[in-house]
């Protein structure tokens, strides 16, 4: 499981890098405003939670499954979360409807919470 929390860490991170460069420079020729702050968002939590994922993944036995958990909430939440707000950010720019994919922003988030909530019981419990 540390192996497995430190790859996503560093994924990303670099994809997050990436993107935020794309963002910054090529996206905005063509999302409008509101979609490139969104698409921001995006990158800002995908960092944010890349650092959190290698601070874990390196202060972390993953001996509990509340370790376990924790780790997983975030990988899975970061995916849902960032890389629903990047497709929903082009939606229009590709001329598709992909509203479909509203719901799931907030599923990520959702495991995003859980991840941190398992890693405050952790450390209320186990440390």
């Amino acid at each position: 499981m540390k192996s497995v929390t430190l790859i996503f860490g560093t994924l990303y991170g670099l994809t997050s890098v990436i993107l935020g460069a794309f963002g910054a420079h090529a996206f905005k020729k063509i999302l409008s405003p509101d979609k490139l702050e969104s698409f921001e968002t995006g990158v800002k939590y995908q960092m944010y939670h890349a650092l959190a994922l290698l601070i874990i993944g390196l202060s972390l036995s993953f001996s509990t499954s509340l370790e376990k958990w924790g780790a997983w909430g975030l990988i899975i939440g970061t995916f849902l979360f960032s890389f629903s707000i990047y497709f929903l950010s082009f939606s229009d720019f590709w001329k598709m409807n992909l509203k479909f994919l509203g719901p799931i922003t907030p599923l990520g988030g959702f495991f995003m919470i859980l991840g941190w909530a398992c890693l405050l019981l952790y450390f209320i419990k186990c440390r």
